[in-house]
């Protein structure tokens, strides 16, 4: 299979594309420095430089390949002023339209006539987020829910429409609506490790918020079987079959490292800390994978407690 990647040095992109690889597909990937991704990646990997605000993916890293996975994005996880969050929103909405342009101008014949243009990928995975749905409370969310209305919510919806704008063109669109993904080398898993190493862990604003969590090798399963299925289309929620909330994932955590995990967090004193983002570990939604297992995926680490020995052994 010939696929071009988006976001391929990221932890999920940079695991996806080690899939790939080592099952033989051939893997283009877009990068706004194509030279460090050729050097973080692995060998036969061709990049391409694009950057996602500027305009239109270069045709040449799309015509005759077989799908697009787009994983690009500016990362949420810092503290939002109103530049930050124009740049969380353009990364995903703008960068999404000049990807999806790229995927109509390559399959497009070439002006003056002559041959036809080889054809353009008939398949786009777009990542989105467990934002989409906003704060639910108890609620089990799953795909059929509508979207909810905070700032996050609205950068998802925009991010999917125009990810939908590539089925004008012929392309099947699969959203993957991904939760916390469980990695010991980045993302909310490594920021936690530390104090709780340090035996000063425990629940964030009384706990009762749900975390969406899934096993980074559940995540690239997912996107692979989206990549290899024709039968994946629409949203599918990428999290664990169970989520937890953050007082059972504190617990669970603690157990894993041999730590005490009672220390609890004032959700004021995240606030303080990370201002508006501070939603993210404050509210939480109860998201579940309700089209996952109709689709045939199965998750190697459904379960909390030996997904996180899996990670940190």
């Amino acid at each position: 299979m010939k696929v071009t990647i988006t976001g391929a040095t990221g932890r999920v992109g940079a695991r996806l594309v080690e899939r790939l690889r080592a099952r033989g597909d051939e893997v283009t990937v877009l990068s706004r420095s194509p030279e460090g991704a050729r050097g973080r990646l692995p060998d036969g990997v061709e990049a391409f430089a694009w950057d996602p605000k500027t305009g239109p993916a270069p045709v040449e890293a799309l015509t005759g390949r077989d799908a697009v996975l787009h994983l690009a994005g500016e990362d949420v996880g810092q503290r939002w002023s109103e530049e930050v969050k124009r740049e969380i929103r353009g990364s995903r909405e703008l960068g999404t339209r000049n990807l999806v342009e790229g995927l109509a101008a390559a399959g497009a014949k070439p002006a003056g006539g002559g041959p036809g243009a080889q054809p353009r990928p008939g398949l786009l995975v777009s990542a989105s987020a467990s934002g989409y749905y906003g704060p639910r409370g108890d609620e089990r969310v799953d795909e059929a829910q509508g979207p909810g209305d905070d700032f996050l919510a609205q950068v998802c919806v925009a991010w999917e429409r125009e990810a939908r704008r590539a089925q004008d063109h012929g392309v099947r669109v699969v959203t993957v609506r991904t939760g916390i993904v469980l990695d010991k080398e980045g993302g909310a898993l490594a920021q936690m490790l530390t104090p709780f190493r340090m035996g000063v862990g425990g629940p964030i604003a009384g706990g009762d918020q749900y975390m969406p969590w899934i096993h980074l090798d559940d995540e690239v399963g997912l996107l692979l079987a989206a990549l290899d299925s024709p039968t994946f289309s629409g949203a599918v929620n990428a999290s664990a079959p169970e989520p937890a909330t953050n007082k059972a994932f504190s617990r669970a955590l603690g157990k894993a490292i041999s730590r005490p995990a009672f220390a609890p967090v004032p959700g004021f004193a995240i606030k303080a800390l990370f201002g508006e983002m501070a939603q993210i570990v404050t509210e939480g939604v109860r998201m579940v994978p309700g089209r996952a297992g109709e689709l045939g995926y199965a998750f190697v680490h459904p379960d909390l407690d030996e997904a996180l020995r899996d990670i940190l052994s």
